[in-house]
Order: C-alpha cells, then structure tokens, then sequence
C-alpha cells in the first residue's frame, strides 16, 4: 500500500489489533487518497495485512545484516525512558499482533468497527447505496444534481477522540509526532466512498451547490451509555431541549469534548475504544428540494375578502383569502410541503386592488417539481384565474430568493394610489373640496389605529400624502383620489381616528366625514417584470 509508510506501521498494527476498520485506520494515518478509500473493505484489510507483512520481512533483513553495536546517539536522543522503545539497531519496533495475520484479519473483518461503529463498512456497499437511490426514486422528485449529508451519532466524536488518544499515547511511546488536524474526517471519507456510487445510480453528479438534498440519519442505541460520562466531568454542557429527545447532541458532546481534561477522559473511555455490541442504524433517509419562488401581481376585485387567512381566536371568519386561492394552484403543480406568501404592502378585507395589481411573492417548500416552460406558467396563470371571479393574477413567473429582495426595498418610500368614496355629515358643494386639490406634499402625523393596534406596536409614524385631486357627487358624498407614501393609514386619513392622525379630511373640511369605499389603484413597485401577454 503505497500510500502509508514506516511511520504509519505503529498507527496500523494498534488500530487493527483493537478492531479498527481499514478505512479508519487509513483515516488516522492521514491518507488522503479517495480512490484507495473505494477499494472493497476485504481488499483493503488484506492490503494493510500485506504492508505489515512487508515491512516486518524487511525489518527481519536489516536486523540479519546488521554487525555494528546499537547506535548511542538514537537512544540518548529518545531518552532514558523510550530506551526500550527501539530495537537493537534503533528501528521502530514492532507492536506485537494479538493473533498471527490471518486471524487478525478475520476477526476485525467479521465485527463492527470500533471507531466509525460501522458507517466505512456495511453503509458503503452498494446494498445500502440502492435502499438509498430506492427512496430517491420513490420520492419522484426533478433534479439534475444533488449534494449528500450525513448526520452521526454523537458518540462517533468521543469514539474518535478516543482513539486518536490511544494512538496519539502509542506515538509519544515510540517518539513519532501526530497532528490530529491531519486526520481526515468520518464524514469527509463517507462521502469520497458513496458519492461516485449515488452520482452512478442516480444518473446526475453531485453538486456542493445543488439545490437537492439527500441526507442519511443514523442513529445508534448506545450513544447515551457512552455519552455518560461526559455529563458528569461537563454538566453545563447538557441542558435539556423541548424538541431533542436525548442531550446528548452532536454539538453539547463536542462542547463537552473541547472541556474535558484529557486525563479525565482516559480514566473514564478506554482508548483506543473498545468494540461496540451493535451496528449503526440509518434512521431515516431524507430528501429534499431547495424552495423555489414564484412572482406576480394581483388584482383583487372582492370587498369580502382578506389578503390572508382571517382567523380569529382560532375561529375562521371568511373562507378564503388572495393568498390561499393563488397558492393553491400552485402547491398542487409544483407538488410542495408547504408555502410562505409575501406582497407589497396589504389591502383591508373590504378594499379592492385594481389597476396592474399589487405585487405578490410566493415561496414553495421542498418541491417535487422544479421545471417550467413559460408556457407553463402561463397556463398555470390561466388556471388560477378561471378559478375566482374574486381575484386576477399577472406576470406570473419564476424568480431567485434575492430578485424577492427588490420587493420589499424602499417599500416605504414607494407611492401608492388610492381612490375612497367619502361621506360626510354636512352638506357639503363643489367649492367647499375644491381646495383639497391644491394641496401637495401634506405632512401627517399618525398613531397606530386603534383597529391595527393588537397586532402593531404603538407608535407616531409621519406619513405623506403627495397629491389629492376631489370629485363631486352630491351633498354628502364626493371621491377623492391620493398619491400617498406607502404605508399611509387611508381609513384613518379620511375619518381621524379619534384624533389619532393629524390633520385628516374631516379636520381639513371642519366637518365629520367617514369613508364608504376604498379601491388601491397602483403600487408604484416596479416589479416583477411585466410580461408580454
């Protein structure tokens, strides 16, 4: 095995000897080889039995040639205490074997890992590789590439730990220095070893960047048993979670780790580790897709419905919503968990959208379906239209998480334009709203309202109405349409909530007016693009 050497013999016969698995014992030795790591578990235990075998034949030459006395400069330079460390000639001695090769071989084959608890062995044949793709499959998802993860076991850091200690202790006894940062890493191995086998089976390469995830859980039921002890030396490094069942998770155990005095750890964990009395469990095999974002504008055309959900106090006060009548075309064709609905800005259940409609953002969760055709999305437009004469979309298409962004920036310096029917209580004629129309840039000083205030925060917001142009309609009732800075409370404009907003319609006229009807005509929102028909 070309890729160890001399140093490397000590690391190999202790981890063997003690149940270590090939590709952990090529782990510790700092092998960064990926291919070698995807050689069959039996070749590579007959290999590193091989390389054994070598390397004592050739120790057995060198002591049959040698005819000078022991060199005193290699013992002085070890010391007093590493004196019996060497052989007669100063070479690396070996570590006796605890069976001749060939039982060693076949007990360390025939049992689990002691280190890795069994992931580099059973979970790398290609048995598991296809329950893997099976479930893949069967999950009926569109992807052209995908990125693996793992979760562990908790324990596998301190079964790590402590077999880098007892190799680490074998080292200092022999004089031979070990950086621990050169190990490669369980998981950084697994995925050399399974990665070119799902990417074959799947028929699509795997991707650090791709948007579809597929993750194994394992799992393993002495992970508390082992995990004990860290509780007692590092207690505050355990603190029980509503949602986790143990505490011993994979974080508070490394934390723990990183605590915990060394010669703590060897009085309480043998080291290297002793062999475990089971396997690890692949718990669960996931998958899942990166969200994808759908944009548009929409046009609403009911004064009896919310733009969300309207529940109160866990009772429904309406059937449906803007929100549910849009997404539910869409979770049903992009086939996802879940959605999240965003907009700029949002209208009362009494209040129309008309104009080119207010923008909309939808994120889909976890899809199962990825790929549309423009075509596509047109006829999934059509579709959501035929559905309501309460609602209209446009520009239906698919966005990035960041274009989302462009959305909601500046929304509050964004206008807004808005056509209310007003009462009012005394007759009012042409030339008494005339004057509103020459008002421009009207400063307004507005208290949360008292109808918004149980779920916005009490607060003095200064708003601007832009421009105001009236039209007349009899004695009491006229329309007046504003240019206003988003955000602006119309309702309480209008009427002056009680005083709460300063100046209003009624305080300006010197009269009590109220408002009959709202319509938002545009959101000056330059986004999403606007598509050709």
């Amino acid at each position: 095995m070309s890729s160890l050497t001399e140093k490397d013999r000590p690391i190999v016969q202790l981890l063997l000897n003690t149940g270590t698995c090939p590709r952990c014992i090529l782990r510790f030795c700092c092998v960064g080889s990926q291919v070698l790591y995807r050689h069959p578990h039996q070749d590579l235990m007959k290999e590193l039995q091989e390389f054994l075998k070598n390397n004592q034949e050739k120790e057995d030459t060198a002591c049959l040639d040698v005819v000078d006395p022991p060199c005193k400069k290699i013992r002085l330079e070890h010391g007093e205490e590493g004196a019996d460390d060497l052989n007669h000639n100063g070479a690396i001695p070996e570590i006796p074997l605890a069976h001749d090769g060939n039982a060693a071989m076949e007990s360390s084959a025939g049992r689990v890992c002691n280190v890795c608890l069994g992931i580099l062995q059973e979970f790398c044949e290609a048995d598991f590789v296809k329950k893997v793709c099976q479930k893949v499959d069967s999950a009926d998802y569109q992807f052209t590439s995908f990125v693996f993860s793992v979760s562990l076991p908790p324990q596998l850091s301190v079964r790590e730990r402590a077999a880098w200690l007892g190799v680490k202790q074998e080292m200092r006894n022999l004089g031979l220095p070990l950086a621990k940062d050169d190990i490669v890493q369980l998981k950084e191995a697994y995925k050399w070893i399974i990665h070119p086998q799902l990417s074959e089976e799947l028929g699509v390469p795997a991707d650090g960047k791709s948007l579809f995830e597929v993750s194994v859980v394992f799992a393993h039921p002495e992970t508390d048993e082992e995990c004990h002890f860290l509780a007692t030396a590092c207690p505050d490094c355990f603190k029980p979670a509503k949602n986790k069942q143990s505490v011993f998770t994979r974080m508070a155990v490394i934390k723990a780790l990183e605590k915990i005095k060394e010669e703590d750890f060897l009085k309480h964990f043998p080291c290297p580790p002793s062999s475990p009395k089971n396997l690890c469990d692949a718990l669960e095999i996931q998958c899942n897709n990166g969200a994808v974002f759908v944009a548009g504008r929409y046009n609403k055309y009911s004064r009896n419905l919310p733009q969300t959900p309207w529940i109160i106090d866990g009772e429904r006060k309406l059937e449906s919503s803007v929100e549910e009548l849009i997404s539910e075309h869409l979770m049903a064709e992009f086939k996802a968990d879940s959605f999240n609905f965003s907009s700029s800005g949002r209208e009362d259940v009494d209040v129309r959208t008309l104009g080119n409609g207010r923008p909309f953002a939808i994120e889909l969760v976890n899809p199962r379906r990825i790929r549309f055709t423009a075509e596509e999305m047109k006829r999934l437009q059509q579709a959501i239209n035929d559905s309501s004469d309460k609602i209209q979309v446009r520009d239906l298409q698919l966005v990035t998480r960041s274009a989302i962004g462009r959305m909601k920036e500046g929304e509050e310096e964004k206008t807004k334009t808005y056509s209310a029917l007003i009462w009012t209580d005394k007759a009012i004629q042409r030339e008494d709203i005339a004057f509103l129309d020459d008002i421009k840039e009207l400063k307004l000083d507005q208290k949360t309202p008292l109808r918004v205030l149980h779920r916005r925060p009490l607060a003095v917001r200064c708003r601007v109405i832009h421009t105001m142009k009236s039209e007349y309609i009899d004695e009491h009732h006229f329309r007046l349409h504003l240019k206003t800075q988003a955000g602006t409370y119309i309702k309480e404009f209008v009427h002056g909530d009680f005083g709460r907003t300063k100046p209003n319609i009624g305080s300006l006229l010197n009269r009590t007016a109220d408002i009959l009807e709202l319509d938002v005509e545009s959101v000056d929102v330059d986004w999403p693009p606007t598509l050709a028909d």
